[in-house]
């Protein structure tokens, strides 16, 4: 195996810098005492008290946690059903539908929660439905997650080999006992590796989330936005540290059952 030579290094630190440092910024300053940022004026953790004292953040909180497990569990189900359907049935349309997969997950966030905001619209003038709230929110997430985890959980499934399921029938099982006892173990990884993205794209999402958001339904991205037009503070900074985090933790869990499933 070749060393990289010292110009590589030099570009990918140079690289590694320009992504994370706005991020290592807001990290450090969410420890700084300083109450309206600024230079360096000693090692605090007030904030993160500050934060956890806050009505208004504490709810916030609720909301996202909300928001992300219960868009979580049904995309994770739907999503599921929908990669397994790809990959072991065929029907008429199946190409089409395929492709029509992928297109939540390639178009702009702004044209989704557009589209989202006229639908939930249309059905409140001529049926008197979705009021725009926490439903509406989870409604629409589980919308652009359910793509997601149907591409990796059928990425998981055309990766099996098909010789496991074919020896189960031979050996007597039906279709319920094979999908419980070899298809359904084996695509696991796939499923929690799903999941783990679906669940951090919703901590993450401000887009969406504030085109299908109404009273009482903020969650910590959108008020962060808000915020951020009074200044930034540094219980800010330490929100935006804990979004961080989240997601870290959400990126390891997909790279875990990821590499889990290869094995």
């Amino acid at each position: 195996m070749k060393r990289l030579s010292w110009p590589l290094w030099l570009s990918a630190g140079a690289l590694f810098l320009f992504l994370y440092a706005p991020i290592a910024v807001v990290i450090l300053h969410s420890f700084n005492s300083a109450k309206r940022g600024g230079p360096w004026q000693g090692f605090t953790i007030e904030w993160y008290v500050t934060l956890f004292q806050s009505p208004e953040k504490l709810s916030a909180i609720h909301n996202t946690l909300l928001l992300a497990f219960a868009s979580t569990a049904v995309s994770t189900v739907l999503g599921s059903l929908l990669g397994y359907g790809l990959s072991r049935y065929s029907f008429p349309g199946k190409k089409l539908f395929s492709w029509l997969m992928y297109v939540p997950v390639v178009i702009p966030d702004i044209v989704a929660a557009v589209a989202m905001l006229m639908c939930f619209a249309t059905l409140r003038h001529w049926l008197g439905l979705f009021e725009l709230g926490l439903p509406t929110m989870i409604i629409a997430h589980i919308t652009f997650q359910t793509p997601f985890i149907g591409i990796i959980v059928r990425s998981r499934l055309e990766g099996m080999d098909p010789a496991m399921e074919e020896a189960a029938h031979d050996l007597g099982a039906d279709t319920w006992r094979t999908f419980r006892h070899i298809t359904l173990p084996l695509m696991m990884p796939g499923v929690f590796a799903g999941a783990a993205l679906a669940f951090t794209m919703s901590i993450d999402d401000f887009v969406v989330s504030f085109f299908a958001a109404g009273p009482g339904a903020t969650t910590l991205p959108i008020l962060i936005y808000s915020s951020v037009k009074r200044g930034i503070t540094p219980d800010i900074n330490a929100l935006s540290t804990l979004i961080v985090a989240a997601s870290i933790l959400g990126t390891i869990a997909v790279m875990f059952f990821q590499r889990r499933g290869e094995k």
